[in-house]
């Protein structure tokens, strides 16, 4: 398989922080709306550089949301920030109404997503954003896996047309994509390719994929892992040739097992290519106080579950 050595360790949030920094610098139409939460965004740079273009609205979500769609209006190119809980759970009616329905062209970015959020608990750690968001016409969602990803996903949305969902999270996280990677919305990345079985994984999870494809390669299964950050528009063709050649799919997300990304592989699965699939996801729970580390080994979203879910789909070929 394919080495991804470890290249540093850092928050993907910060990743958007530099992202928004650099596009900043180079579009004056970019301004950035942050609800009360400017420094765990990382936006403080540009809020420095940029204070005429910085809106700190306060703790007021959902006017957030309607200045934002306003501000497109006059050509401008708005990214909001705050915790994913508060920036899709809270405000879903004004994204519905004022950004998707009016096709407006908002960034919504959302730090602090899933259950690495950690000790803060289960009000903040949202499972279900995802699927709130992919669900809303016209709504481009991407979840990327590392600081490095983040910060270029950052900058490509500014050229995309339309409503975007970004989530990415709060850990110190390892970094291994490198930095001159293409990105390109909608194109998943063959990490490591393989022949037996293909591993799904998006945000956090594309690093303990990669993990468990060593432990299975140590047992003589060869896994194709493909990050695809692009949850919606998915990218049909690098799931339908990568199952294709595999005949056996495991999907991995910081989400509820309900409406992410494996939701979103076995639709597109169950109607042009049936193929054994099992799931690694939070299966209808909400999470609890504790270390990253401590979450993601109790709701079953460790590189051991990866390498379980593997054998068991692999019996089903």
């Amino acid at each position: 398989m394919t080495s991804y050595p470890v290249l540093d360790k850092k928050d993907t949030r910060s990743g958007f922080g530099a992202g928004l920094l650099e596009v900043g610098r180079n579009d004056d139409r970019i301004v950035a709306l942050c609800a009360d939460l400017t420094g765990s965004l990382k936006m403080d740079a540009f809020a420095k550089e940029f204070p005429e273009r910085f809106f700190q609205v306060g703790i007021a979500e959902a006017n957030m949301m309607g200045m934002a769609a306003g501000m497109t209006v006059g050509g401008l190119i708005p990214y909001t920030g705050t915790f994913a809980n508060f920036s899709t759970g809270r405000v879903y009616d004004q994204i519905r109404q004022s950004i998707a329905y009016a096709g407006k062209n908002v960034k919504i970015c959302a730090s602090h997503a899933g259950l690495t959020l950690g000790e803060d608990g289960a009000t903040h750690q949202i499972l279900e954003d995802i699927g709130l968001m992919k669900m809303l016409p016209g709504m481009t969602v991407i979840v990327p896996c590392d600081y490095n990803q983040t910060k270029q996903a950052t900058i490509a949305v500014a050229d995309h047309e339309g409503p975007v969902y970004l989530r990415f999270g709060r850990p110190k996280w390892p970094v291994f994509i490198p930095a001159d990677m293409p990105f390109e919305i909608g194109k998943a990345q063959v990490l490591s390719e393989g022949t037996d079985v293909s591993i799904f994984a998006c945000g956090h999870l594309v690093w303990k994929a990669l993990q468990a494809a060593g432990e299975l390669e140590k047992q003589g299964i060869n896994a194709e892992v493909v990050n695809v950050h692009t949850i919606k528009p998915l990218d049909r063709e690098a799931v339908l040739t990568s199952a294709r050649k595999t005949r056996c799919v495991v999907s991995c997300e910081e989400h509820q097992r309900n409406g992410g990304l494996g939701d979103s592989i076995a639709q597109l699965l169950a109607r042009e290519l049936p193929t054994p699939m099992e799931f690694v996801a939070v299966n209808d729970s909400f999470g609890e106080s504790g270390t990253p580390d401590e979450l993601l080994a109790k709701y079953g979203l460790d590189t051991p579950d990866i390498v379980a879910a593997t054998l068991k789909v692999l019996k089903r070929k």
